[in-house]
């Protein structure tokens, strides 16, 4: 890929978050400027400060963790926070396939393909949108489709999916085995939805309710189309000579789009 280092404007990383971008990310940077949408939530700011010392040494820029949670979700709940202060946040997510959790399970030795939904807590958000308290461990519950290559092996493959780390271990999580064939005809479409929601006081007898969401056919299709977007602000900000490591926190929204500032101010606003 070197070879095309004066061609390429952008690259754009599609990986494993757990087995890939963690030295993918930083490697790439030395020469290229990249997009990733890194999805370990607990570790992003390791990811960020990693990638940060490779790209302002060699003068690239990358954009991280820009997905759409974490990505747009977390450029949301920054803005909704910001407005409403005295309040809280929470995430739900589903149902639908999860990607990165999908490809963590189906990495696990023994596993020919995995498949993983996130179950929302449908009171839970009912009564978060209502301001009451909810208990945001119970907020969600994981069903695991397995197609395992030996059914002596489910003991092993279920125990250690629900040990990941970052995405299965903590979390309740059904794993189910099920025939290769039933998983192509039952779960080849990769479906997703999820919401971000803010509840909040304004004043001792006012409450306000923000909320964002996502109603997805194909969780890939959408999250690439979120990367893209991000490309481009890379590309932008490279120009600009603005070199390091950034997330969607520090992008103009402007940036995202090819439309110019001044279409952008008589359309938008």
């Amino acid at each position: 890929i070197l070879s095309h280092k004066n061609e390429i404007d952008v690259l754009i990383l599609c990986g494993s978050s757990e087995k890939d971008l963690r030295t993918q990310s930083p490697k790439l940077a030395k020469n290229f400027n990249i997009v990733d949408s890194f999805d370990m939530h607990a570790i992003i700011l390791e990811h960020v400060n990693a990638v940060e010392k490779v790209a302002k040494a060699n003068n690239t820029t990358a954009l991280l963790s820009v997905g759409w949670d974490p990505g747009i979700f977390s450029l949301q709940k920054t803005i909704m926070e910001a407005i409403l202060p005295d309040g809280k946040t929470e995430s739900f997510w589903g149902p639908g396939i999860s990607q990165g959790h999908s490809d963590v399970a189906s990495r696990v030795d023994g596993v020919k393909i995995a498949r993983n939904y996130s179950i929302p807590n449908d009171e839970n958000i009912s009564k978060f949108r209502e301001h009451q308290e909810i208990d945001p461990s119970k907020s969600h519950y994981k069903i695991c489709y397995v197609v395992a290559e030996d059914e002596k092996e489910h003991t092993r493959i279920e125990d250690e999916i629900k040990n990941i780390p970052h995405y299965f271990k903590g979390s309740t999580t059904l794993v189910k085995f099920i025939s290769e064939d039933q998983m192509k005809k039952e779960h080849s479409k990769w479906v997703q939805s999820g919401r971000v929601i803010r509840t909040a006081k304004t004043s001792e007898d006012n409450k306000e309710t923000v909320e964002y969401s996502v109603n997805l056919d194909s969780n890939p299709e959408f999250t690439a189309s979120v990367l893209v977007a991000y490309a481009r602000a890379a590309v932008k900000m490279s120009k600009r000579k603005e070199y390091g490591a950034f997330t969607a926190l520090d992008v103009r929204g402007q940036d995202l789009s090819n439309k110019s500032r001044e279409i952008l101010i008589k359309e938008m606003l």
